[in-house]
């Protein structure tokens, strides 16, 4: 197992009780330090660390330490508080994997969640961010725990001097330009003063948020198993819904593509804008109504200039990237409809140029692509992509597949192609 170790008094007190029990059960523990380079006290830091980690495992406790140094500097627009909370999971989720650690102890305790709880509540959040820290979640394998948030910190301090332990007094604590410093140093001793059972409520309020939030995770896992298709999100379906109900499902939704917590504005807009068709820029892409599917895709880098004919021999099954087109082909073989592999040997891949003609099967007619894309019901950024030719025959176009004249006729072997563009970075 592993400790996140700062050296601070919560942290100092976690890992020589974790320590003290690993060696009782013939366990190892790993001390993980982040070394963020923000204070000028940081090189004593890590040396103080390491030199009470020897000092520990010369008496017999089985802890080894271990050092990370972050690089690099906060992006635009990030906050410093930000900035080093990211690089410092990061690094911790790093140094335990590598070491094998799959638990991973983190020192907070009763009073960080009860100021967490506030801090949150001050910014207006939902129930995902008045469940404050949770107990316990994987990522990535890993197991992030935090034994000690139902302990008061009053019982830190009697361990940590019950144990003749030193620790580090970090001096940005005092620093009022960091919100928790401010609650910490104006609010809570006032706080604490008028209503001497704050700690203990605000932190039971945080565990009461977090099982409302399970709920909800539940509630819209159902609501959108039904609402889900390979076009995007059923957005009539939704809308059906309660207010509440249709909110969570969507949040939920946006979550999941996006990979993140949307913005409440964007859920509020959606909500109130989104009728038959639109678009909204969102994060690194575009989410799209259309025909009554709401759907999200990422946006690749446009080209900066007219591509290439380029010649390919696809007759085989398997997948051909093309980096100047953000995309692949994908040949597969099928049992129903599909080109021969003499067709597919010699194909020219071009853009459209204008004045294009698809022919829907054997016997269809040939039409224009922009027809042939609204009979479909093809959205306009599913259209992109290269075209394929063999000869000056059309032979497949992005959305709507092969050419009804190029289909393989009789017995011989068919492949089918697919179009695949890439996921930007």
């Amino acid at each position: 197992m592993a400790v996140a170790y700062s050296g601070g008094r919560d942290s100092t007190a976690l890992l020589h009780a974790t320590a003290r029990s690993a060696r009782e059960l013939g366990l190892r523990v790993l001390a993980l330090h982040v070394h963020h380079g923000l204070s000028r006290h940081a090189d004593d830091w890590l040396l103080h660390c390491r030199a009470q980690c020897e000092h520990w495992h010369a008496d017999g406790l089985p802890v080894s330490f271990l050092a990370h140094r972050l690089n690099g500097a906060p992006a635009p627009g990030q906050s410093v508080e930000a900035w080093a909370r990211e690089g410092r999971y990061e690094a911790l989720q790093t140094l335990a994997t590598e070491q094998g650690a799959t638990l991973l102890l983190l020192a907070q305790h009763r009073r960080d969640q009860a100021e967490t709880f506030m801090l949150q509540a001050l910014r207006g959040v939902g129930a995902a961010g008045l469940a404050a820290m949770p107990a316990e979640q994987t990522r990535d394998g890993l197991v992030w725990a935090r034994p000690w948030l139902e302990r008061p910190r009053e019982a830190i301090e009697a361990y940590l001097a019950e144990q003749g332990l030193s620790f580090i007094e970090d001096d940005s604590n005092a620093d009022e330009r960091y919100a928790r410093n401010r609650l910490r140093l104006a609010v809570w001793p006032a706080l604490g003063n008028a209503f001497p059972q704050a700690e203990a409520a605000l932190a039971q309020s945080a565990a009461w948020a977090q099982q409302a939030l399970d709920l909800q995770r539940e509630m819209a896992a159902l609501d959108l198993a039904g609402l889900l298709d390979d076009a995007g999100l059923d957005w009539a379906g939704l809308r059906q819904l309660s207010e509440a109900r249709a909110s969570n499902a969507l949040r939920a939704w946006l979550q999941a593509e996006l990979g993140e917590a949307a913005p409440a504005s964007l859920v509020k807009r959606l909500l109130i804008e989104a009728r038959e068709e639109g678009a909204w820029p969102c994060s690194d892409g575009m989410l799209r109504l259309y025909r009554g599917r709401l759907s999200f895709e990422l946006m690749a880098e446009p080209p900066t200039e007219a591509r290439p004919v380029i010649q390919l021999d696809l007759s085989r099954p398997g997948l051909y990237p093309q980096p100047g087109w953000q995309g692949s082909w994908q040949v597969a073989p099928s049992a129903t409809e599909g080109a021969s592999e003499d067709v597919l040997r010699c194909l020219n891949m071009r853009e459209r140029s204008g004045g294009e003609q698809f022919q829907r099967g054997p016997k269809g007619l040939p039409r224009s692509l922009k027809k042939c894309f609204q009979t479909e019901g093809v959205p306009a950024w599913r259209r992109q992509g290269p075209l394929l030719f063999s000869g000056e025959q059309l032979l497949f176009v992005p959305g709507l597949g092969i050419d009804g004249r190029s289909l393989a006729s009789g017995t011989a072997p068919r492949l089918q192609l697919h179009w695949i563009p890439d996921v930007a970075p």
